[in-house]
């Protein structure tokens, strides 16, 4: 059970998206309009991850371009990064956001900045289409320029949130990449 869940995780992810948006206007009338823009980060990046993941498209992809066909990314690695690395870390950063500051709403935001920017420059380098990135384009960007518009008008976010949700964001990507690239040495030695 657990091997199938790791394996088709964003089918689930993708309805609880849908679903979660559904719920907003109810779940989310009495928040400010930051923490609005906070909540949103998630489900728009679980609807990303149906874009990226379906078919495992992101994981045969990386594999094949990076990976130059060897395994630098298992389906449990997969899981790992998005269920507790994207989903865990974005609720924390809701959780924050609301209880302790707004400031630390910046985390999910640059969570979602920073991996449209990657998907951008990922294409123009490669000069072909990534998995997700038509909704990198479409919804991480708007809606993460939207949550920094909106976390910045409150007054409530100094230079030390922007920091740090930038930090946490490009180290879980930094992360990623180390990662698979120590599995393509270990690969590589192996040989």
């Amino acid at each position: 059970m657990l091997s199938r869940l790791m394996q088709y995780w964003v089918y689930g992810g993708f309805l609880a998206g849908i679903l979660t948006l559904v719920l907003l206007p109810e779940l989310a009338w009495n928040w400010s309009m930051a923490l609005v823009a906070v909540f949103l980060q998630l489900p728009i990046y679980m609807l990303h991850q149906y874009e990226e993941h379906d078919n495992d498209r992101f994981r045969l992809y990386v594999n094949r371009m990076f990976g130059e066909g060897h395994e630098v990314l298992s389906h449990p690695a997969v899981f790992v990064i998005n269920v507790p690395g994207v989903w865990g870390v974005n609720a924390a950063s809701f959780y924050l956001a609301s209880c302790v500051s707004l400031g630390y709403g910046l985390i999910a935001v640059y969570l979602t900045l920073v991996n449209g920017v990657v998907h951008v420059v990922a294409a123009v380098a490669l000069r072909s289409y990534n998995p997700g990135l038509g909704t990198a384009v479409f919804l991480f960007l708007p809606v993460g320029v939207f949550g920094l518009r909106e976390l910045q008008q409150t007054g409530e976010v100094g230079w030390d949130h922007h920091l740090l949700g930038l930090l946490v964001a490009v180290a879980i990507h930094v992360a990623i990449i180390a990662y698979a690239t120590i599995n393509k040495r270990r690969l590589m030695r192996a040989k």
